[in-house]
């Protein structure tokens, strides 16, 4: 571990004493969460991000640990394994060079060198290598099967590989060319753009690069990297020439094949997969960023919500929720039709709705105008106007026809479910979103096309960031939202529900202990995250953890008062000496945590909920004219910029060179998902049905 430690802490930044606690946690399987919030003494108040890279690199250091394992066996069976290479090998934690220095020794096919050593020419292959003058009486079939033996030789040298791979690195260009037989397709013209592409390999950007592999992939282009050639060969020729003559002359051919046939392709395939490996990262990143800003994204909380989900020729589905959401009612009715305004002024009254969810998708704008002059006639007949809030329909339909959604209703078709999805997403949509894969959620950059073990890896590790970093209250809690909490898992999140559907609901944290399978290593893990409103404990309400609370107890006695009142007055907080609680185990990171959480217990890290209006008068691309300035909403952000909402069933694009007045490297420096802008139209292609729009000089 001490090992690990020592090779993690310089690729990190972080010190080798805070990532040796770092693993130690991790072996001892605490989660992330947990190790972030409860064990800052231990890892010196190192955050999620950091803690999470640690845990990546100590998993790549494992495989690379069990690799070298199966490289010293394999090598050992070839009666080949000398000290020195053992040695070697166990000193080497880079996958690369490890690889290389494998190669020479790795099993393969039998390749045209392998002949050539075969027939015996291998001591000729050597003699050539010598480069001494004089001429060569070999036959040109034994000098090429020579060459051959020479050719393998250069491409397995390491110091050959690592000079091509610099050249790679300083000069590799990507470039592109049309499959004729494909390229007048008309599913060819989305990708006419990577038709003729050449530009230096590291300066493409990750979207550009993954939408070539995509077009690649699907047959409509070839993609070549290459570096120049003709410096490619002077270091390899720097490393192998060292004379001027016959035999020198053979050594050149030899060299030339080696890195044309061998070398080249190789070095090729290792960068193609760095690069794409690059562009992953960085496609994640983004998704994983949307994804955490979509999760957090404001609540409109336990409110009595009639939901919407428009439609032209088979009806609008209109559901009716309770506080909790539950589904009380459901019905259909059609646009601007007076009997289903009728009924909509009906439900409205009768179930004394305090806020309208209307799903995005097609019709929503004609819904939302519906909906309003329903309830603008409703203002003298109702206690409080309903507010009317258009909501994002990704992936309502995805868990409409889920199995979580056939349990959850089975009686119900999926236009109900999906109704219903629309509504409780507003009123929480963290525990609405949780149901959902994330890939389905629409916020993502080729998400397709990127690793997909690390794609849901990265995605996990937000949802769990996201559910623990908000808490979950362990008496309404779906076992869906429960399974994403530190510890937890789906077997426990289920026995939690189950036995508080059996017994009631939990006064305390302590009962949790009571349902099945809850050790106490889970209960350390799971406590602090989960929360008992109206309990036996105040405590249990907020992100202080059960193992503090002796302490908390401790400072009440010392200032002759109750734990209730520390959480209620500022001024009993304020006379608290940090100092006297110092120990082990609790340094100021913990105590400062302590009294935040005693200052505003339970606090949602979530904004406050806003109403949002698109502009009356545009509701089609056709009503769009370069110069107006609309109000949207951000629906995804790219690594090349943000798509906005602006009601008129398309999409614009804020491209990154337009979204600040100044030089920006990432659009989530100016904006972030569902953030309500102003944009400035700059062009309609009609066409091509895009639109081009600006944040720049809007001063939103």
């Amino acid at each position: 571990m001490n090992t690990f430690a020592e090779i993690i802490s310089p690729i990190l930044s972080i010190s080798s004493r805070q990532v040796a606690a770092t693993i130690s946690l991790l072996d001892e399987k605490a989660t992330i969460p947990f190790i972030a919030r409860y064990r800052k003494e231990r890892t010196g108040s190192l955050d999620e991000v950091q803690i999470a890279a640690i845990d990546s690199e100590y998993k790549r250091l494992r495989e690379l640990s069990n690799r070298k394992e199966t490289i010293l066996k394999t090598i050992d069976e070839q009666g080949k394994l000398t000290d020195a290479l053992r040695q070697r090998i166990e000193a080497c934690w880079n996958s690369t060079e490890l690889e290389d220095i494998y190669l020479p020794y790795k099993p393969h096919r039998k390749t045209r060198a392998d002949i050539a050593i075969e027939k015996g020419l291998l001591p000729l292959a050597e003699e050539l290598l010598k480069q001494r003058p004089g001429k060569l009486t070999a036959s040109a079939e034994d000098l090429q099967g020579a060459r051959d033996i020479i050719a393998q030789r250069i491409a397995e040298d390491e110091r050959c590989r690592n000079a091509i791979r610099r050249e790679f690195s300083y000069s590799a260009i990507i470039s592109t060319k049309p499959v004729k037989d494909k390229a007048e397709t008309p599913e060819a013209q989305n990708y006419k753009d990577y038709f003729q592409v050449r530009e230096p390999l590291k300066r493409i950007s990750s979207h550009r690069l993954l939408a070539i592999r995509r077009a690649e992939q699907e047959g409509f282009i070839r993609v070549d990297i290459s570096p120049d050639q003709e410096k490619a060969l002077d270091k390899l020729a720097y490393i192998y020439l060292r004379a001027q003559n016959e035999a020198s002359y053979q050594v050149e051919l030899a060299m030339e094949d080696g890195y044309k046939r061998l070398l080249k392709p190789q070095i090729e395939t290792e960068f193609a997969a760095l690069s794409k490996e690059k562009a992953d990262t960085e496609a994640i990143r983004v998704f994983a960023d949307n994804l955490r800003q979509l999760l957090l994204e404001a609540p409109l909380g336990q409110k009595r919500v009639l939901a919407i989900d428009p439609g032209y020729r088979t009806g609008c589905k209109v559901v009716v929720l309770t506080p909790q959401g539950d589904l009380l009612h459901h019905d259909v009715i059609y646009l601007h039709n007076q009997q289903s305004m009728q009924t909509l002024q009906t439900l409205i009254q009768k179930y004394r709705i305090e806020a309208i969810a209307i799903g995005n998708g097609t019709a929503s704008r004609e819904t939302e105008q519906m909906v309003k002059i329903v309830v603008e006639s409703e203002k003298s007949k109702v206690e409080s106007r309903p507010q009317v809030f258009v909501v994002s329909e990704n992936g309502a339909s995805v868990y409409s026809a889920s199995k979580l959604a056939r349990e959850e209703f089975p009686d119900e078709d999926v236009t109900v479910r999906g109704a219903v999805s629309i509504g409780r997403r507003l009123m929480d949509p963290l525990a609405e979103l949780v149901k959902i894969d994330p890939k389905s959620i629409g916020v993502g950059q080729y998400q397709h096309d990127v690793d997909q073990s690390r794609l849901k890896e990265s995605l996990q590790q937000t949802v769990e960031s996201v559910v623990n970093a908000v808490g979950v209250d362990v008496n309404t809690a779906s076992p869906y939202l429960l399974t994403y909490i530190s510890g937890l898992g789906p077997v426990l999140a289920q026995n939690i529900v189950q036995y508080r559907a059996e017994n009631g609901a939990f006064r305390n944290r302590k009962a949790l202990m009571k349902v099945p399978k809850m050790g106490a290593k889970t209960f350390e893990q799971a406590a602090g995250f989960l929360r008992v409103s109206d309990g036996d404990n105040p405590l249990d309400n907020s992100a202080v953890h059960p193992e503090r609370y002796q302490l908390i107890e401790r400072m009440a006695r010392d200032l002759q008062c109750k734990v209730e009142d520390l959480m209620h007055d500022g001024n009993l907080r304020a006379r608290i000496d940090k100092n006297r609680y110092l120990s082990e185990d609790v340094g100021l990171p913990t105590l400062n945590d302590i009294l935040h959480e005693l200052e505003k217990p339970s606090r949602d890290p979530r904004a406050q909920l806003e109403e949002f209006h698109f502009d009356e008068h545009v509701h089609s691309v056709e009503d769009l004219q370069p110069g107006m300035v609309l109000p949207g909403i951000v629906t995804n952000i790219s690594a090349f910029g943000a798509f906005v909402d602006l009601g008129v069933h398309k999409d614009g694009l804020i491209h990154i060179s337009e979204m600040a007045d100044r030089r920006i490297k990432d659009p989530q420096e100016v904006v972030k998902l569902h953030q309500h802008v102003r944009v400035r139209v700059l062009d309609i292609d009609r066409a091509r049905g895009r639109i081009s729009l600006s944040l720049r000089q809007i001063g939103n």
